[in-house]
């Protein structure tokens, strides 16, 4: 294919001197033959006065100069149809198989979620064609050739005309390069969670993000002003572009390549099936008069603590753990044996525990109320769960109904039931929500997060929660404050969510002390602290 790339000697003065739309003017100025001024009218692609069809690697080339802001050498040539669908195929696989990097470990392709993250397509190839096909045919004015020199640089070349099929395939090829960056770059952080989870890289992570964004941005204006000379039909286009972004940002569909939960769900056994009877509900009736009854009475001139766990999540173990595990730390380090009950929802557990329902957790308190001098001595409530965003906890006992429990069920049954001073602990997501129903200046409440955001470490293979873990297990064993205990678990929290990767932002636990309780909960730390005691068996260990 000849060379017909206009002569450097005079390259740099001709888009002051001539009209694109008129090459006589080219013969004016250098004496060119007329098969030379429409050679470089219809561009690089001409040959014997007519122009050759690009290939599909010299497609994807000219994709690339238009991503580094060069003008695309294809003048009014259209690709094939076969062309444009191998292009659209290609760039799309390419990314379909970089994103696979962004999903650590196993995991799993689904087609239908491929598709419809092309849903943006349809919506900036709709406009591309108003654009185009709207745009008048016309000669350029001095004010347009310089922003065509602004735009294309010295070597002005004629507006591309090559139809919305052009369009669309130097489009899909510009986003290339960022798209490289953008998907290595989420690749990494998938793989290395802990070191971009906050700080600098945090913020690094997001300009280079952006920054990529940008670049496509303003390589599709550029474009599109080749197609259509109209900077108003360009800036339309990055309007159209910001809005596919923001949709993108606001509604998230589900990713192609997602993890595959199978390999751990084979690995982990799935809890016993709860197969109801009457002999089931009728033990479960027996169990709870038989549990109430063995309540031990208050002690005169002792606060004794009084406590209920209530884990309302059947399907899986972590819940089950976490309350075993705050039952054993009320009763061995808090001087609460006896004077507990523990409502669990669990397949295995149907004869041994009480079923953590809402009416269970009622007159569980309620029975609580009648054994405790409702005055001076304390409740300790634990509850553990999946937290949902309006604040209610996850309940399950399947084929058992049973609803989610919310603070408003919570605070009716502890007002109903008299009893003065409360410590109240939620493990879950979003349990910060909890605290303006249930904060008094008798009330100590500790929560697994704030009200907009997820707690960690309830999944399948997860032994305890990071907050039951960090305050019950770790620290309520060095201390007899609930206060001290919270204060040191915290940052042991979110050092481990750093660790696993949570991507969502710290949980941030949440405490809040009446002024009321902070006495009686000094006295209860005194006395457990002063071993050989007779009201304080536990601290003799």
């Amino acid at each position: 294919m000849p060379d017909s790339r206009i002569p450097k000697a005079w390259a740099d003065t001709l888009p002051g001197q001539f009209d694109p739309y008129a090459p006589e003017e080219v013969l004016e100025t250098h004496n060119l033959p007329v098969d030379d001024a429409l050679q470089i009218r219809r561009g690089d692609f001409a040959v014997d006065g007519a122009q050759e069809r690009p290939s599909l690697a010299r497609w994807m080339l000219e994709g690339l100069r238009v991503a580094f802001l060069q003008s695309p050498r294809t003048g009014s040539v259209a690709p094939t149809p076969l062309q444009a669908v191998a292009i659209v195929l290609l760039v799309n696989l390419l990314f379909l198989g970089l994103e696979r990097l962004t999903v650590p470990g196993p995991a799993v392709f689904t087609l239908r979620n491929w598709l419809i993250s092309w849903w943006q397509t349809p919506f900036l190839l709709g406009f591309a064609w108003w654009a185009i096909a709207s745009a008048p045919a016309r000669r350029t004015t001095r004010r347009e050739k310089q922003a065509d020199t602004l735009a294309n640089g010295p070597h002005l070349p004629a507006p591309l005309s090559g139809g919305l099929a052009a369009w669309l395939v130097l489009s899909t090829v510009l986003v290339v390069p960022a798209g490289l960056v953008s998907l290595a770059l989420m690749g990494v952080v998938a793989q290395q969670p802990e070191r971009w989870s906050g700080g600098v890289w945090f913020w690094a992570f997001w300009a280079i993000y952006g920054l990529m964004l940008l670049w496509e941005l303003l390589a599709g204006v550029v474009l599109m002003f080749r197609f259509t000379r109209s900077w108003l039909r360009s800036l339309l286009y990055a309007a159209a572009f910001g809005a596919v972004v923001a949709g993108i940002m606001w509604y998230v569909p589900d990713r192609p390549w997602t993890p595959d939960y199978s390999q751990a769900e084979a690995d982990t056994p799935a809890p016993a099936r709860l197969r109801l009877s009457q002999p089931v509900f009728e033990a479960q009736q027996a169990l709870f008069q038989q549990q109430t009854d063995a309540l031990l009475p208050e002690r005169a001139g002792v606060a004794d603590v009084y406590a209920l766990v209530f884990a309302p999540y059947a399907a899986e173990n972590v819940f089950r753990n976490e309350s075993a595990m705050v039952r054993e730390v009320l009763e061995q380090r808090f001087d609460a044996k006896g004077r507990l009950l523990q409502l669990l929802n669990h397949p295995e557990t149907a004869d041994t525990h009480l079923w953590a329902t809402p009416g269970n957790l009622q007159r569980a308190v309620s029975a609580l109320a009648q054994r405790m001098d409702k005055e001076s001595d304390l409740l300790v409530v634990y509850m553990t769960s999946h937290g949902a965003q309006d604040h209610a906890l996850a309940a399950a006992n399947w084929p058992l109904e049973v609803a989610s429990v919310t603070p408003e069920m919570l605070r009716a049954a502890l007002n109903a039931s008299g009893i003065r001073h409360r410590v109240i602990t939620i493990s879950a997501c979003f349990s910060g929500g909890w605290i303006d129903t249930l904060e008094s200046p008798s009330t100590l409440i500790m929560t697994a997060a704030d009200a907009t955001h997820t707690s960690y470490g309830c999944g399948l293979r997860s032994e305890l929660t990071f907050f039951g873990r960090a305050l019950f297990n770790e620290e309520l064993r060095k201390t007899y404050s609930f206060t001290e205990a919270f204060q040191k678990a915290v940052p042991l929290i979110a050092q481990r969510e750093i660790d696993a990767g949570k991507s969502d932002g710290f949980s941030n636990p949440q405490i809040s002390e009446g002024v009321d309780i902070t006495p009686v909960l000094q006295a209860l730390q005194k006395r457990l602290e002063t071993p050989g005691t007779a009201a304080n068996p536990a601290a003799a260990d």
